[in-house]
């Protein structure tokens, strides 16, 4: 049995690697995090602290040899650093969940995990500003502490992310006004095309990583090859919700004016190559359709859940 350490890990992403990890019968599963959504199965062993409290960690994590540290919730460099510090055991693989925005938005697309990387915050991207840089400078701090105390490291970037348990309003934006029969206003230049990944994947790939050495200290992009168009988007919705869709097209400086909140770029692109995780894994990522079915039925059986 391998002891698996998972930081955050009930929200989301990580709620679908517990969920994968448990059909496999091989792992014993710890997961510490602020207790705000917790399994509630006795099967997953849930320590609650916060991540940023060292002296919480030394006494709430129990003190083995984990086979695998995987970090969903690290969003700045020192952060990276106390857990290494402060994680009582033996860590046999840090896995760190980062993301795509760390690179330089570049013409050269695909973009490849060798790109250009943020050099400072985003101030246009507000309240975000600082969110891709810091998982930069993470990604930065990481490869130094796992270096310094012998530890074989990943970096994961998933591009974007959809899926069961999403809180995001990505494709539940849609889904919503599909269900309300509402019309989906939609940006007039279909310049933007985007990357996806299905959230089992990203779960499947992480597994597939653990302890694996042809991953060590090494980063990946987690991106399906697909690119997908505000058009193309709709037509997978048509075909999964067996729906019509009532859609127009809008101007930007329109769309931005009656704040509707489309949850892509409206002129830009978001393109990334995830074969390099692809091949080096065996990995075949799930067509884009197929994922978006799972998640459609999904939210359907959340819908009547919460009608009842």
């Amino acid at each position: 049995m391998k002891n698996i350490l998972i930081i955050g890990g009930s929200y989301f992403a990580g709620r679908i690697l517990v969920e994968e990890l448990l059909q496999r019968k091989n792992y014993n599963i710890y997961v510490y995090n602020r207790g705000n959504m917790p399994f509630n199965r006795g099967d997953v062993t849930e320590l609650v602290g916060d991540r940023n409290d060292e002296q919480r960690i030394k006494e709430v994590i129990p003190d083995l040899d984990w086979d695998a540290l995987i970090d969903f919730c690290a969003y700045t460099p020192d952060q990276i650093e106390k857990m290494i510090r402060a994680v009582p055991g033996n860590i046999g693989h840090y896995i760190f969940i980062s993301t795509t925005t760390v690179n330089e938005n570049v013409l050269d697309l695909p973009i490849k995990e060798d790109a250009p990387k943020l050099a400072g915050i985003q101030p246009e991207l507000g309240q975000y500003a600082d969110y891709g840089y810091n998982k930069w400078l993470s990604e930065c701090k990481l490869k130094i502490e796992c270096g310094r105390n012998g530890i074989p490291y990943t970096s994961l970037r998933p591009a974007i992310i959809f899926g069961e348990y999403n809180y995001a309003p990505r494709e539940t934006y849609f889904f919503d006004l599909i269900r309300d029969n509402k019309r989906i206003f939609l940006p007039d230049n279909e310049l933007g095309l985007f990357s996806f990944v299905w959230v089992v994947d990203l779960a499947k790939i992480i597994e597939k990583s653990i302890g694996n050495e042809k991953v060590f200290n090494q980063a990946f992009n987690v991106a399906g090859e697909e690119l997908v168009s505000y058009k193309r988007l709709m037509e997978v919705f048509k075909e999964v919700c067996g729906k019509n869709i009532k859609t127009s097209k809008m101007s930007i400086e329109l769309i931005n004016q009656k704040g509707i909140p489309l949850p892509f770029p409206l002129d830009s692109h978001l393109v990334y190559s995830g074969r390099k995780i692809e091949k080096t894994l065996g990995f075949e990522y799930t067509p884009f359709v197929a994922g978006m079915k799972k998640t459609y039925e999904y939210y359907q059986l959340v819908q009547q859940a919460q009608s009842q």
